[in-house]
């Protein structure tokens, strides 16, 4: 459940189908008629001798879009363009420099790099969230392979890669390695399949990398020493370098030579192997860094504890640019008060691994005035935040016990001093225990600019703990009060009457989750008619059944996938879905571990496609059709 934490990060949903539409109809924007004038010269009595060819008025527009789109950065300004005309989805093509895949299976990549041919920078989704919950068989698919070997022909000057959810091999790294010679990024989130080894030719073939960011994603340790293959003389280009998650042991004295021979390193995320005294020698030879991960923030060699901490602290110090701030992964408590003289500067501080008290999470956020994305814990320490932090924009609390059978650090008193105190909010993910329709009806009124909310109730179907009422009117005051709201999740006791809610006021509606929620189809039929901006729609252990999901099909075509996951869906309801859509894909998806009734659907997974049925479906995965 950790590793939804990355998730926060806003995703453009309105992934639109102008992105993925084939390039028949395209044409060469070099194409022009020639256009022979006749006019007349003083004195003369026949044709003149003069002839000229004027550009067409298509060429002219053509031209004067080049230099216009250049300057559209946003992917739905980009993809409302191009649906002007032809001519406008032609030369929007062929201006376009990032390509945004928000699902693997949506659109092949030869379609996709058929239409567009100037890419230097790929972002790729694949799975869906909910594989982040162990909600998906391991190998449902998403691999990088065929997108990999298509970009190596035809992007040869790409530059950046960004992955997310997808199935990796080191061979997928070694061909990415060598087919680009200008290539600079590679972000690799949530993934898994790859190596040591993979990263070991990263690092040694491509020479210009300014940042290589491993973020939440499982590597396999196969005793590569990949630190050591970066470059040994000269200086690097490298700006970020996040490896927090590889959980094998590195070459420390081949990380210092590298952070030393990198006077670009804005960013470094280090692991749990990396020690307080390390952290000091690393920190002094890079005070230039924004961004910290400190690794473990421990020092088992310490025979006095806390023997470092002036060390630290003075290392710290000379960072006068830092500003964001995370790790403590084994921290000891001797140590945290070395990070205080940053605190002024920081405006993103991480505290979501850290086993800390109250009294030490509220003696740093004393020291902090600029704070605008924080995770953090405990009640008290949020109600330093709320009389400390005024600027704070994203807030991400994270359980210590996913459980929900003891009680949680945080409650509805929490939530109510943030939005007391921090009306600038913008965002925020919240797990707790219980909670109360009067606080989270306070964060609707108190901070109406909200555009994510997303309230994790982990005891299920858990009412007011202080009414005994359903969640309705909290949810329903969200939805009502927070104009801007694009994303919500919910959670907790709550009938039909907070969906209708939903339905009715929820207009701008990009991604809604849901978890052991609703009482009829009623619910998710209030939703499927009333949210027209719907893209993503996540259920879980809902009573939502046939009925309820043929309510969507004038909606389907136009959303990016609809997951649920043991509700009450039969696989005739599915079937009549194929029937009516057949441009969608259905996927029914067998769960080996949990239990399913007899003549009922486990999971559905419906999305979007120009290519239809994918070809690499494992055989717990049934394909509709």
């Amino acid at each position: 459940m950790r590793k939804e934490r990355t998730e926060i990060s806003q995703d453009d949903d309105r992934s639109p189908p102008a992105d993925l539409r084939g390039t028949d109809s395209a044409e060469s924007s070099n194409k022009t008629r020639n256009c022979s004038g006749v006019g007349s010269v003083s004195g003369s009595t026949g044709p003149s001798s003069m002839e000229f060819q004027a550009p067409c008025p298509d060429q002219v527009l053509e031209n004067v879009l080049e230099n216009v789109l250049q300057f559209l950065s946003s992917r739905r300004d980009r993809n409302a363009a191009s649906l002007v005309c032809k001519s406008w989805l032609r030369v929007e093509a062929l201006t376009r420099s990032d390509l945004y895949i928000g699902n693997c299976y949506s659109v092949s990549p030869r379609r996709a790099m058929n239409r567009f041919s100037g890419v230097r920078s790929v972002s790729i989704k694949g799975r869906p969230r909910f594989a982040d919950f162990n909600l998906m068989p391991i190998d449902w698919g998403a691999h990088f392979a065929p997108w990999v070997t298509a970009m190596a022909s035809a992007y040869p000057w790409l530059e950046k890669v960004y992955l997310k959810r997808m199935s990796i091999t080191d061979d997928d790294l070694a061909l990415l390695a060598e087919s680009f010679p200008s290539f600079k990024e590679l972000v690799i989130v949530c993934c898994d399949g790859f190596s040591t080894s993979g990263l070991a030719l990263i690092a040694s073939d491509c020479r210009q990398l300014k940042v290589l960011d491993l973020i939440e994603s499982e590597v396999t340790d196969d005793d590569v020493d990949w630190i050591a293959c970066f470059p040994e003389s000269g200086a690097t280009c490298l700006e970020s370098l996040i490896f927090d998650c590889v959980e094998c042991p590195i070459n420390f004295d081949a990380l210092e030579s590298l952070v030393a021979r990198s006077p670009s390193l804005k960013k470094l995320r280090l692991n749990c192997y990396v020690s307080i005294g390390q952290l000091c020698r690393l920190i002094v030879r890079a005070p230039q860094l924004t961004h910290l991960g400190t690794g473990s923030y421990s020092s088992p060699d310490d025979i006095v504890p806390g023997e470092h901490a002036s060390d630290l602290q003075s290392a710290l110090a000379s960072c006068k640019s830092l500003v964001c701030l995370s790790g403590f992964k084994e921290m000891l408590p001797d140590y945290l008060p070395a990070i205080y003289p940053v605190c002024a500067n920081l405006t993103s501080l991480n505290f979501s691994y850290a086993n800390i008290h109250a009294d030490q999470i509220i003696s740093v956020i004393f020291h902090c005035h600029k704070l605008q994305v924080l995770d953090s814990i405990r009640d008290e320490g949020l109600q330093a935040v709320a009389s400390t932090c005024k600027d704070l924009r994203e807030l991400r609390v994270f359980p210590l016990d996913a459980r929900g059978d003891t009680e949680g650090p945080v409650s509805d008193v929490g939530l109510q001093a943030i939005s007391e105190g921090c009306r600038k909010l913008r965002s925020i993910l919240y797990f707790c225990q219980h909670m109360t329709n009067e606080a989270v009806i306070a964060m609707s009124t108190n901070c109406p600019d909200l555009e994510v909310f997303r309230l994790c109730i982990i005891t299920l179907h858990s009412p007011d703990h202080v009414t005994g009422k359903p969640m309705d009117e909290g949810f329903g005051a969200i939805v009502m009060n927070c104009k801007k709201l694009t994303r919500l999740a919910v959670s907790g006791l709550l009938t039909d009457r907070a969906f209708g809610y939903i339905g009715k006021y929820g207009k701008l509606l990009r991604t809604l989750s849901v978890a052991f929620a609703g009482d009829s189809d009623m619910g998710l039929k209030y939703v499927l008619e009333g949210c027209p901006r719907l893209q993503k729609l996540e259920i879980r252990d809902s009573p939502f059944g046939d009925a309820a999901l043929h309510s969507g099909l004038h909606h389907y075509y136009n959303m990016r996938f609809l997951w649920m996951s043991s509700c009450r869906l039969s696989p005739k309801g599915c079937q009549e879905i194929v029937r009516a859509l057949p441009r969608l894909v259905v996927e029914v998806i067998k769960d080996e571990v949990a239990e399913c009734p007899d003549n009922t659907v486990n999971i559905l997974y419906m999305y979007r496609s120009l290519e239809g049925p994918r070809n690499d479906a494992p055989k717990i995965v049934t394909i509709l059709q």
